[in-house]
This record gives structure tokens, sequence and C-alpha cells, in this order.
């Protein structure tokens, strides 16, 4: 059975709390209720403080005429008085509640509920009142309010009694009741709306995602012709030009791979075809001069030392793709390092008289790989050696700063075309393909020269022009670090 792949992964594991509707949702919610519920809540508090604010001011008022009435009529003294009597039952009457009058002893002489007569006052709220303070309680549980009010002469400010006034705040309670249930109506609607408005926008936003999803499908299904694009969006236009790229980076890799296979099957073929034209000429022909078996023999045996180098190096190369990872990293002298590449190289040079220099600025030591570093610089000098001229040079420099260190490979040889810089790094690829028999090598020790450095997070960078010779510069970092 096909494994699935991530894209329809992704879809079977999907569900609606993961996506972008949900969140949009969840925001809009957020965004709706709790401004809603600080509103709501904030309007309640700020009524309730004001309706219980002007209910106290009304009752104390209402007292303050009583007071004056109840000191004219000596009601303190003699509770007889119709007109006291009458306004009290009045005034429990239009608000619902109770009035309690007591003398400066605390002994209640009335009471509208006519139970507490000639009884002690025991109350916090008449203690306050005679202190001076305000006494004001409101009982919201029991939905109450009682306040003590002084009962004073408007002429002598000595007070000379107190009012214990009860009276119902019930009307608050139902208009709170009231709000409170519109309140929760209004968030009812916020969340309604969240909910259509989230439906609208993901339904807007998705639509560019989903377009951006369905190419990315293509590309899965293997449909690579063609750009996106869905400049809906900064976000949508950032992710398709990415998206682009990497599409267009994969055709390029794609080709470079069919290239890479043409190269090889070219590269172990040629050897191959070589070898059975000699052999046939061999096997066609009686009699065979031993001079021109010699030479043929010699002939077979050079395109197997070529197939056999082509063969080298491609596995050096695999190795390299596969293990990027697997360096045997060691502190070593550059130094001596250098010196003995160049003293293993140079009875190749000395056949053409070729000058090998090395100018060593300062000591060197550094983290490197021996092997592949080693492998990078010796091909970078063989091409020095092999592209150049009779009676030519190569001088190979070595210097350092606090980060990194600097291999310079110069030479004097026929230099690179502009045209072919770019590519003398790709795998196979050669600048003089008309002598590279002749020269011998397989195009691929610049490949690996790249990689190795790369392994050590290295650049090489190439500098050359025709007829004057090239220069290779190298860069890596004098400590390693595992990515």
């Amino acid at each position: 059975m096909l494994k699935e792949n991530g894209v329809e992964k992704v879809k079977k594991r999907n569900n609606f709390f993961r996506s972008l509707r949900f969140r949009i949702l969840i925001i809009l919610i957020i965004l709706g209720i709790v401004p809603g519920v600080v509103v709501t809540c904030t309007m309640l508090h700020n009524y309730e403080d004001r309706a219980v604010s002007m209910l106290t001011e009304t009752i104390q008022d209402q007292c303050g005429i009583l007071s004056n009435l109840i000191i004219k009529e000596n009601y303190l003294n003699d509770t007889s008085s119709q007109t006291v009597n009458s306004k009290l039952e009045l005034f429990t009457n239009i608000y619902d509640g109770r009035v309690l009058l007591a003398d400066r002893d605390f002994k209640i002489v009335g009471d509208t509920f006519h139970t507490e007569e000639g009884k002690t006052l025991l109350s916090s709220l008449a203690v306050q009142c005679f202190k001076g303070e305000e006494a004001v309680n409101y009982d919201k549980n029991n939905q109450v309010l009682e306040l003590a009010v002084p009962v004073q002469s408007p002429d002598v400010r000595q007070i000379q009694g107190v009012m214990l006034v009860t009276v119902s705040a019930a009307e608050i309670a139902d208009t709170l009741a009231e709000l409170e249930q519109k309140g929760v109506m209004l968030i009812g609607i916020i969340v309604v709306l969240a909910i259509f408005l989230s439906w609208l926008l993901s339904t807007i936003l998705v639509k560019p995602l989903a377009r951006v999803t369905k190419s990315i499908e293509d590309l899965t299904d293997g449909v690579l012709d063609g750009e996106i694009s869905v400049p809906d969006y900064t976000e949508t236009e950032l992710i398709t030009d990415a998206f682009n790229k990497m599409v267009n980076r994969m055709k390029i890799l794609d080709e470079s791979r069919q290239e890479f296979v043409s190269n090889v099957s070219h590269e172990l073929k040629t050897p191959l075809t070589s070898m059975k034209v000699l052999a046939d000429s061999l096997v066609g022909q009686q009699g065979v001069p031993e001079e021109l078996y010699q030479e043929f023999m010699g002939d077979i045996t050079a395109e197997i030392d070529r197939e056999s180098k082509i063969i080298t190096d491609l596995l050096s190369l695999v190795k390299m793709d596969k293990k990027a990872a697997d360096v045997n990293i060691t502190h070593m002298d550059i130094n001596q390092l250098l010196e003995d590449i160049l003293k293993r190289l140079r009875p190749i040079a000395d056949k053409r008289n070729i000058d090998l220099i090395l100018d060593c600025f300062r000591p060197v030591e550094a983290d490197v790989d021996e092997v592949k570093f080693t492998l990078a610089i010796s091909n970078l000098v063989e091409n020095g050696i092999k592209y150049n001229v009779d009676d030519g040079w190569v001088r190979v420099s070595l210097d350092a700063d606090h980060k990194y260190f600097y291999v310079t490979v110069a030479d004097s040889g026929m230099g690179i075309p502009e045209d072919s810089i770019e590519r003398i790094f790709e795998r196979f690829y050669r600048v003089d393909k008309s002598h590279s028999k002749e020269i011998g090598g397989t195009g691929l020790g610049l490949a690996i020269t790249k990689s190795s450095i790369a392994m050590h997070h290295g650049v090489i960078k190439v500098f050359s022009r025709e007829g004057e010779g090239t220069t290779f510069s190298v860069r890596i970092p004098l400590s390693y670090i595992p990515s």
C-alpha cells in the first residue's frame, strides 16, 4: 500500500478546532465579549451607585423636612402630634419603609410599625449619626437602604434625636435585573455576529490559502509547470514567491540531476567504448606486431585507470552528499599540512618546470578534517599545474585573522573564460573540452573541493581572466562548530 503524502495526512488529522475559522471565531468572540462584559458591568455598577446616591439624597431631604417638623411640634417629648404622625405614615407608604425615632438617650419614642416604642435603639448607624458622621448602609442582598438622619433645630446645631430610616431598594434591584438581561442579550447578539463575521472573514482569508494549498498538492502530484500568483495579501504573496522560488529550484535540481546522470553515463561509457575499439582491433587482426600490441594494451590500461578514477571520484561525491556531517575534525598545523601537499605534488610540477611556491604570513592552527582538507587543496594545486603553461608557477598563500584562515591558490595558467566561471564547480563540467583527454581528469575535482570546504563551513571563490591565470580563494573558520 502506498504511503500517504504529507498533505493527505494533514487533511486527515485536521479538525475544526485547529482550523483558521475556529481561531478567528475565538478572537472575534473575545474581542466582542470582553469589551461587552466590561461595558455592561461598568454601566450596571455606575447605575447602581447613582441610583443609591439619588435615593439617599431624596430620603435625607425628606428626613430634613420631617426633622424640622419634629422639633417644631416637640415630638420627641410628646408623640401625640397628628401632623407628625400623618407625615411619618405618608413617608413610609411612599417609600415602602419604616422610621424609628429615638431621643438622645437612644430611647425609641416613635415607630411607624408601632412595635419598638419604649425600647432602646441598638444601631451602629445611630451611633455614627450622633457623632456627626454620615450613616448610610445599602444592603443589596435584602434590597433595602438604611440610613440614620439627625433630628436637630435649624437654629441650634445640637443633635436632639435620630431617625433610623429603612426604605425599599427593590426598584433599583428590578432596574438592575432588567439592565443585566439586556446586557446578556447584547452579548448574545455579539456572539452571533462574531460567528457570522468569523465565517465571512475566514472564507475571505482562507480562499487564497486554499489556492496555495492546491498548488502545493499539484507540486506533490508532479505538476511543476507554471508559477502560482496569489497577490491578495502581502503574506500570501510572500508565500507564493517563496513557493515559486522553491519550484524553480526544484526544476533546476531536476535538470541538474538529469544532466548529471547523462554526464555519468557518457563519462563511464567513453573509456569502455575506447577499450572496446582497441580490443576489437587486436582481435580482428592476425599477426599483430609486438609494438602495436603493447601500444594498444597501454591505451587500454590508461582507459581502465580513467574509468577507475571516475568511479573513485563519484564515490567520494556520494559519500560527501550522504554524510555531510561525518567529518573527522582534528586540530592541525595548517602550515605543515600545506608544505606536505606541495611536497607530494612537486614531482608532477617538475615535469613541466612549474614552480610551486608557498607563502605563509603567520603560523596557523585550525580544526580541520585532514583527509578532506588535503583533498580540496590538492585538487586546486593539481588544477593549477594541469592548466598551466610550461615554466609557469603556482603560488599557495596562507594567512589568518582572529576568526578565519585563508588559503589562496594562484597560477599563471590559461585562465577561465568569463562565461564558464559560474559553472566550474558543476559536476563533470570542463572548461577546455577539446583537450580534456590529453590533460586528464574527470570534471569532478572542483565539485569535490567545494563539498569538502563546505563541510568545514567554509567558502571558496574564484577570480580569473583568460590568458592571465586563475586564483582560488578559500576561507575556513579556525574553530569548527558542528551544525
